[in-house]
């Protein structure tokens, strides 16, 4: 399974790549709507990548590793919406942690889907990986924290 882990590099280096974003506006504060928070964006995406392609896992895989990962890429943009909604530093930083987990939690599922040849690996999907991990680890992890 080598070298598949798509968060090698440091967050704060790949933060904003490509992204035209600096890294301290990642966060909530100046968005109108969750749906205006590139991380949202990104998570919502990600989710229609991975429905797309779970769609050609087995039959005897719907209510196995399908689900799991269906649960866990919704969840990622449900808790940084949830997050936004909450105006206390703590529960916003709760809710962004539960993001982060929850796309570990699909990472995981990716790479055992493609080594269980169920799908094959895509630099899309990895991409965007690569682009919530570091944009949630920032926002848990703000360097202007005082």
């Amino acid at each position: 399974m080598g070298g598949r882990g798509f968060r090698n590099a440091s967050p704060e280096t790949e933060v904003g790549i490509g992204l035209g974003i600096g890294i301290r506006r990642m966060d909530s504060s100046k968005a109108k709507s969750f749906k205006e928070m590139i991380v949202w964006k990104k998570s919502y995406q990600l989710v229609l990548e991975i429905y797309k392609r779970i769609a050609s896992f087995s039959r005897s895989e719907i209510y196995g590793l399908a689900q799991q990962m269906r649960r866990a890429a919704i969840s990622i943009p449900s808790n940084t919406a949830e997050g936004y909604g909450r105006r206390h530093k703590a529960e916003y930083k709760q809710f962004m942690s539960m993001a982060y987990g929850s796309l570990s939690e699909l990472e995981t599922q990716y790479l055992l889907s493609i080594d269980l040849n169920y799908i094959k690996a895509d630099s899309t999907v990895e991409n965007i990986f690569k682009e919530i991990g570091a944009m949630l680890y920032q926002m848990i992890n703000p360097k202007n924290e005082e």
